[in-house]
């Protein structure tokens, strides 16, 4: 694998993968209604197929969530390489000012691999009660430890924290900054950025954004057990320890999620492995067809993303060159070019315009916190200005077109986001903005009746209620 900064193109069927099979692949996406934002093909270190659903774009990162979790882990192995620490290190060894009074056994008995392994011996994910103060750390260690580490298996995104908190005391650098020199930059990964926690942390479980490509060349590290550009990035038996399974999760044998974790990496079936994030972040790893699948995504059934693999990819690697076949290879480049997430269309116009124009309604006390809202109506776009508790918001939306902006509007930096507005019927208007580096989509229909409007906000994906919110307003 060269050092260039982007992976090697082929087509498919020089590296034993026909376009048909991938156009399938593509079209049942479609069907199933899976909401994929990204998709990336590797067979033989070669991207033979790739595509983005517009208006998610090449160069623009997304959100990873989970997936984070698989770059912590290979920090720590780094980690070890270098001698600095051993899995068998107690975590409480790494923060004496931060451990409670009184240390259960269990407590003391957690290592660093019980962290990496989610055998941590909670009952339950610490994610919540870790973060009710800023020191994460103290807050994670006064949980109690139910179980002895290492004999249960709790998703837990908070051990994930603690990887990340050990090396930064180990090292005195952030995850990122550690990871720079050793991984990034021989990857050519450039611009990747995490979220830390309130002392500076970066949060490990969570929290980073890179681009689909970066996360097919970490996963071609990873199939070439660490080697990159003749070079050994990661020990190759921190590949082998960290993607074997480690720990039973489940019995069913049905669903990718019940074969068994290894050090923050997913046991998948047909022999496979993943890291993985809330939404549809996948970095999947296929070491006997020798392939490598990357996906971003904003949807919920995640299961269905890797079963419609299943059905339409695997079975189409083939252990030999294919014949070429101009009619699918065209067939594919048309499907790849047409991908697109449309902004919903209706009427791009009502006479109810002119009487709401400029017009402030004041919005009765709700959970979102939106105090007022307005809409301006120019040619070519409706300006909605929202008052929140951190101010005014104004989110330009695009008459049955998307509008590319930046806000903060729901969010705690700026984002990227695309943005359309369009009349369902002449007192009924419905916006959708898209922050396309993250899964999150939010549609509002505002309703207009004598004087009165009502908002329904809906969010594609959440990690809790779906049901739409309603707030209702007046004129001021």
């Amino acid at each position: 694998m060269s050092a260039n900064l982007s992976l090697p193109r082929s087509k498919p069927e020089l590296q034993g993968i026909s376009s048909a099979s991938i156009t399938s692949f593509l079209k049942a996406v479609q069907d199933r209604s899976l909401e994929l934002h990204s998709f990336m093909l590797v067979r033989h270190g070669h991207v033979v197929s790739e595509g983005w659903w517009a208006p998610y774009l090449p160069d623009r990162p997304h959100m990873l969530f989970s997936l984070s979790k698989s770059f912590t882990s290979t920090a720590i192995g780094l980690l070890v390489g270098e001698g600095r620490i051993s899995l068998d290190d107690r975590v409480i060894s790494f923060f004496p000012k931060d451990v409670p009074a009184e240390v259960s056994p269990n407590l003391s008995a957690m290592t660093i691999r019980h962290l990496l392994m989610m055998g941590t011996g909670h009952a339950e994910d610490t994610t919540g009660k870790m973060q009710v103060t800023d020191n994460w750390i103290s807050n994670f260690l006064k949980l109690p430890v139910e179980h002895e580490p290492g004999t249960q298996f709790v998703y837990n995104s908070g051990a994930t924290y603690m990887l990340s908190a050990i090396l930064q005391k180990v090292t005195d650098q952030t995850l990122l900054d550690y990871l720079q020199p050793r991984l990034f930059e021989p990857l050519g990964i450039q611009g990747a950025t995490s979220e830390s926690c309130p002392r500076g942390i970066h949060i490990g479980g969570w929290g980073m954004k890179i681009k689909t490509e970066d996360i097919a060349k970490f996963g071609q590290l990873y199939l070439q057990k660490g080697q990159w550009a003749m070079k050994q990035l990661i020990p190759d038996s921190w590949v082998e320890e960290a993607t074997f399974k480690q720990i039973s999760n489940d019995s069913n044998t049905k669903i990718d999620w019940a074969q068994g974790y290894g050090y923050q990496f997913w046991k998948c079936r047909h022999g496979a492995y993943r890291g993985d994030g809330a939404f549809g972040q996948f970095c999947i790893v296929l070491p006997e067809q020798d392939a490598v699948i990357a996906i971003t995504s904003g949807l919920e059934d995640m299961q269905a993303v890797l079963d419609t693999i299943w059905e339409h990819l695997l079975p189409a690697m083939k252990s030999e060159e294919l014949p070429g076949d101009k009619e699918a290879a065209d067939v594919l480049t048309q499907e790849l070019h047409g991908l697109r997430l449309e902004p919903p269309r209706f009427h791009s116009n009502s006479t109810r315009e002119t009487d709401i124009s400029g017009i402030e309604f004041e919005l009765e006390d709700n959970e979102e916190q939106l105090r007022t809202i307005s809409i301006d109506f120019t040619e070519e776009s409706a300006n909605v200005t929202l008052q929140n508790n951190t101010g005014k918001h104004t989110v330009y939306f695009g008459r049955n077109e998307w509008y590319e902006g930046t806000y903060t509007l729901y969010m705690r930096k700026e984002n990227v986001a695309f943005c359309s507005a369009t009349w369902q019927d002449s007192n009924t208007l419905l916006l959708t903005l898209r922050y396309v580096e993250t899964p999150f989509c939010l549609t509002t229909v505002c309703t207009f009746q004598d004087g009165n409007i009502q908002l329904q906000i809906r969010q594609n994906v959440s990690f809790g209620n779906e049901e739409p919110k309603t707030i209702l307003g007046k004129v001021r």
